[in-house]
C-alpha cells in the first residue's frame, strides 16, 4: 500500500540522491537539447517509441498489487542495481528505496537529475553532435542527420536503462575525434561544459593529445613552422615564468597562510590590515617623494646645518629640522631658480620674475600634492570599502560553504610537503569556524535574564565612556600644562631639557593607549559574550571612542593652542614643531607596542608554564591591535602636511610590527578557544580606516591650510595669509601674463575658493557609500527572496507527488471495487 512521501531535505538519503557529478544548470539545458535534437529524427520512430512506452505504462498501471510483496522487493533491487554509481558507493538508489509505487518511480526516474551518470552514451553523443556544430562552423561537415539512428540517444535513456558498452565506446571515439578536430579554447570549453566525471573527462583529454601526438608525429614540419613552435613555447614559458615571480613578490605570503592555518580569519584579518596600511603609506610617499622630496632635494636651500647628536632619533628635533623631512625646510620660490635671501620680499618676487621660463613652483606643488594625495586616498580607500562590502556581506550560507571547503577547496598543485601541511591546518580550521557558526544556538531567555543583562551591558558602557571622558580631560589639562610651562620657562631652559618635557605628552597617551583597553576587556569578560565576533565587535568600538578623543584633543592642542601662540613658546616655526610631535607620537606608539607584544603576551606566557603550570597561552586581541594601527596610520595622515617624509617613518614601523606580531602570535599566542569567521572583519577595518581616521584627518589639514596662518620665517607659505592662496597667487600671475586666461582664475575663484563644492564633493562620496550599501543590500534580499523560491519549488514537487500517490491508491480502489463487481457478477 502506498504511503506518504518524505520530502525532508536533511534526511541522508535525500542528501544521497542529490549527488551529481556537473553543475545544474548545465545538467538540465544539456537534457533539455537531447529531448528536442530526439524529436527532430523523424516522427514515426518517436511515435513507435512512445507507443511502446505507453504500452508498459499501461501494463504497469493495471497492476493492483500492493508495493510490499516480494515480487516488488524483486524489482526495487533490480532497480537498485541499475541506478549504482561508477565506484560501487551507493547500493541502492534512495527512491527505489522509499517504496513508492510505479508511475512516481518512471516521473522521478525520468528526471534529469535522476539521469546523471547512467547516461554518459547521451551525454557523450550529445557533446559530440556539438563538436559537429562546431567543425560546421569552420569546414563543411556531414550533417548529424546523415548519421545512423543508432548514434543519437533514444528517449528511452532518459529511463531506467543505460546505454550499451559497445555503442559508448563507439560514441567515445567519435567524440575523441571532432574533439581533435577543433581549436585549443573550443576544445577546453566543451570538455568543461561536459555533466561528466573528472576521471573520464581526464581519459577523454588524454585520448585526444594521444591522438594529436601521433598525426604529429606522422607529420613532417618544415623547418619555419618548428621555429614557430619554438618561439611560441619559449614566449609562454617566459609568460608563466613572469607570472611565477610576480606571485612570488607578494610580501608574506606563506606566514599570512600559516597565521591563518593557526588561527583563523580573525588573527589573519589583523595582518592582512597591516598589510593594506603598508601600501597606503607607500602609495603617499612615492606621491610626496617624486613630486615634493626630491625636487627640492635636488635644488636644496641655503641653510646652517648641525651636528648629529643621536637625540634625534627620540625627538625628531636638532639636525633633522634643517632638512627634507619637515615642512620648514620647503623653499617659497620656484626651484630653477635659488635666492639666497630667506626673506619674503624676494621671495615673493622670485614668483614673477621668471614666469615664462620653464620653472617647478614649490609652494603650488607643495599645496596641489598634498591636496591630490588625500582625494586619491580617499577614492581608493572608498573603492576598496566598497569592493569588501560587496563580498562580506554577500548571503553565503554556512551548509554552502561547508560544502564547497569540503570537497573543492583542495588545490593538487600543492606538492612540496611544507604547503600542504598549511594547507591542510588552513583548511581545517575554516571548517572549525564554519562548523562552529552551524552550531550556534541562540537560546531564549526569560524577562529576568534578559534585564540582568542590559543592566550589565549598561554599568560596562558607563564605565568606558566615564574613563575615556577622565582620560580626555587629563590629557587636555597637561597638554595645557606643558604649553604654560614652555611659554614661561622656554628661555631658561637647556635644549635637552625641553626636548624631554616634549616626551613626557606621548609618553602620557602612549600609557593611556596601552592600559585602557586591558580596563574595556575586564568589563568585556564581565559581560559574557556568547559570540567571539560580537565581543571583538564591541572591543573594537570602545577602543575606537578612546582613540578618536584623544587624537581630537591633541589636534585641538596643536591647531588651536601652538598654532596662534607659537611665537610665545620661542618657535620660529610651529609646523615644524607639530611635525616632530606627530614623529615623537609614532614612535613612542611603536615603543609601547614592543612593550605591550614583551610583557602582554611573552613574559605572560612564560609565567602561566613556568608558575601556574598551564599549558594555556594569552589569545590575540584583535580589537586593541587593529585600533592601535589605526591610531598610527591616523598621526601618519596628520602628519604629512607637516612632515612629508613621514610616511617612510611609518612604513619602517609597519614592517617592524610585522614581524614582531607574527613571531610573537605564533610562539606566545594560542588559537581563541570558541571559533568563529570573521567574514565581516575587513570590511569593519577599512570602514573605521576612512571614515573616522582619514575623514578627521582631512577635516584637520583642510582646516589648516583654509584657516591657519602659515609661519613668516619658514615654508613655501611664509609670505601668504594662509596656504590656500598659493592657488590663488598662482592664477593672479597666470591671468597677469596671459589676459586670455582670465576664464581659469574665474573658474578657480568659484570651484576652488569656495567651501560650497569640497562639501559637495564629500556629500558625493557618502552618497556613492549608501547607494552602493543599498544595492548590495537589495541583492541580499533578492538572494533571500530567490532561496525562498528554491524551497518552495521543493515543497511544489513534494506536492505533486502526494497528488500522483492519491491518484495512483484511487486507481487502485477503482480497479479493486471493478474487480469485485466482476467477481459478484
Amino acid at each position: 500500500m502506498s504511503r506518504n512521501v518524505n520530502f525532508d531535505l536533511s534526511h541522508p538519503l535525500m542528501e544521497a540522491g542529490l549527488e551529481s557529478p556537473a553543475d545544474e544548470e548545465g545538467v538540465h539545458d544539456s537534457f533539455q537539447q537531447l529531448i528536442a535534437e530526439h524529436s527532430d529524427n523523424g516522427a514515426a520512430s518517436s511515435a513507435l517509441e512512445l507507443q511502446q512506452l505507453q504500452s508498459d505504462l499501461d501494463e504497469e498501471s493495471r497492476d493492483n498489487e500492493p508495493l510490499s510483496g516480494p515480487e516488488h522487493e524483486h524489482r526495487r533491487r533490480q532497480g537498485a542495481s541499475d541506478l549504482e554509481c561508477d565506484g560501487g558507493e551507493r547500493e541502492m538508489d534512495p527512491i527505489q528505496g522509499e517504496g513508492w509505487s510505479s508511475d512516481t518511480l518512471k516521473i522521478l526516474s525520468s528526471m534529469p537529475s535522476r539521469t546523471i551518470g547512467r547516461n554518459r552514451g547521451a551525454i557523450i553523443s550529445q557533446y559530440c553532435n556539438k563538436t559537429l556544430k562546431l567543425r560546421r562552423r569552420r569546414q563543411t561537415r556531414p550533417s548529424i542527420r546523415d548519421f545512423s539512428p543508432s548514434s543519437r540517444p533514444s528517449i528511452r535513456s532518459y529511463g531506467m536503462e543505460g546505454d550499451t558498452t559497445d555503442a559508448e565506446v563507439s560514441k567515445r571515439e567519435r567524440l575523441v575525434n571532432n574533439l581533435q578536430n577543433l581549436p585549443v579554447s573550443d576544445r577546453v570549453r566543451m570538455l568543461r561544459g561536459m555533466p561528466l566525471s573528472v576521471a573520464e573527462k581526464k581519459e577523454i583529454r588524454n585520448l585526444v593529445m594521444q591522438k594529436e601526438k601521433r598525426i604529429l608525429s606522422n607529420k613532417k614540419l618544415s623547418c619555419c613552422s618548428q621555429l614557430k613552435y619554438y618561439i611560441i613555447i619559449a614566449a609562454r614559458k617566459s609568460w608563466y615564468s613572469w607570472l611565477s615571480f610576480l606571485h612570488s613578490l607578494q610580501p608574506w605570503h606563506t606566514l599570512l597562510k600559516r597565521v591563518s592555518g593557526r588561527f583563523g580569519t580573525g588573527v589573519l584579518s589583523y595582518f592582512l590590515f597591516l598589510k593594506t596600511l603598508v601600501f597606503f603609506n607607500v602609495f603617499l610617499f612615492l606621491v610626496t617623494g617624486a613630486f615634493l622630496v626630491l625636487p627640492q632635494a635636488v635644488h636644496p636651500p641655503y641653510r646652517d646645518m648641525t651636528s648629529f647628536s643621536g637625540l634625534e632619533l627620540l625627538t625628531g628635533a636638532g639636525s633633522f629640522s634643517h632638512t627634507v623631512m619637515y615642512y620648514g625646510y620647503y623653499a617659497n620660490y620656484t626651484l630653477p631658480r635659488r635666492s639666497r635671501d630667506e626673506g619674503g620680499g624676494q621671495n615673493a618676487s622670485t614668483l614673477t620674475s621668471d614666469s615664462q621660463q620653464f620653472s617647478y613652483n614649490m609652494p603650488l606643488a607643495y599645496f596641489f600634492t598634498i591636496g591630490m594625495a588625500f582625494f586619491i586616498t580617499c577614492i581608493i580607500l572608498v573603492y576598496s570599502m566598497s569592493k569588501t562590502f560587496g563580498q562580506s556581506f554577500r548571503i553565503n550560507k554556512s551548509n554552502s560553504i561547508l560544502t564547497m571547503k569540503t570537497f573543492s577547496c583542495w588545490d593538487f598543485k600543492v606538492i612540496k610537503k611544507k604547503s600542504v601541511q598549511i594547507m591542510s591546518e588552513n583548511i581545517g580550521t575554516q571548517l572549525k569556524e564554519l562548523l562552529a557558526e552551524l552550531t550556534q544556538k541562540h537560546t531564549k531567555s526569560t524577562f529576568c535574564k534578559r534585564f540582568c543583562r542590559l543592566m550589565v551591558h549598561g554599568v560596562a558602557w558607563t564605565i568606558c565612556i566615564a574613563s575615556t571622558t577622565g582620560c580626555m580631560a587629563g590629557i587636555y589639562y597637561f597638554s595645557e600644562f606643558i604649553h604654560k610651562d614652555l611659554q614661561q620657562n622656554h628661555r631658561n631652559l637647556d635644549p635637552l631639557m625641553k626636548e624631554a618635557k616634549l616626551l613626557s605628552l606621548p609618553t602620557v597617551v602612549s600609557v593611556i593607549n596601552l592600559l585602557l583597553p586591558a580596563l574595556f576587556n575586564l568589563v568585556g569578560w564581565m559581560e559574557t559574550y556568547e559570540s567571539p565576533s560580537v565581543f571583538a565587535y564591541v572591543a573594537i568600538g570602545r577602543n575606537l571612542m578612546l582613540k578618536m578623543s584623544m587624537l581630537g584633543v591633541l589636534c585641538f592642542h596643536w591647531l588651536g593652542r601652538v598654532a596662534p601662540e607659537y611665537k610665545s613658546i620661542g618657535l620660529t616655526c610651529w609646523e615644524d614643531f607639530v611635525g616632530q610631535e606627530l614623529y615623537r607620537f609614532l614612535l613612542m606608539d611603536f615603543i609601547f607596542t614592543l612593550l605591550d607584544t614583551l610583557f602582554g603576551e611573552l613574559l605572560w606566557r612564560l609565567f602561566s608554564e613556568k608558575v601556574l603550570k598551564r599549558k594555556r597561552k594569552p589569545v590575540f586581541d584583535i580589537a586593541r591591535n587593529v585600533l592601535d594601527l589605526i591610531y598610527g596610520q591616523t598621526l601618519a595622515w596628520l602628519g604629512v602636511l607637516f612632515s612629508p617624509v613621514l610616511p617612510v617613518v611609518q612604513i619602517l614601523k609597519l614592517f617592524l610590527v610585522f614581524y614582531i606580531k607574527m613571531s610573537s602570535v605564533m610562539l606566545n599566542c594560542q588559537a581563541p578557544r570558541k571559533p568563529y569567521r570573521a567574514s565581516q572583519m575587513t570590511t569593519i577595518f577599512i570602514t573605521l580606516l576612512c571614515i573616522p581616521s582619514l575623514l578627521g584627518a582631512s577635516v584637520c589639514v583642510t582646516y589648516t591650510m583654509w584657516s591657519i596662518t602659515p609661519s613668516t620665517s619658514c615654508g613655501p607659505f611664509r609670505t601668504l595669509d594662509t596656504m590656500f592662496k598659493a592657488g590663488k597667487h598662482w592664477m593672479e600671475i597666470l591671468e597677469k601674463d596671459n589676459p586670455s586666461l582670465s576664464v581659469l582664475s574665474k573658474a578657480h575663484t568659484y570651484f576652488v575658493e569656495n567651501p560650497f563644492f569640497l562639501f559637495v564633493g564629500a556629500g558625493i562620496f557618502l552618497i556613492v557609500i549608501y547607494f552602493h550599501s543599498q544595492v548590495v543590500d537589495g541583492q541580499r534580499k533578492i538572494i533571500s527572496l530567490l532561496q525562498d523560491q528554491i524551497q518552495n519549488e521543493g515543497e511544489d514537487k513534494k506536492f505533486l507527488i502526494n497528488r500522483l500517490q492519491s491518484v495512483h491508491k484511487q486507481k487502485q480502489d477503482a480497479g479493486k471495487r471493478l474487480k469485485s463487481q466482476d467477481s459478484t457478477c
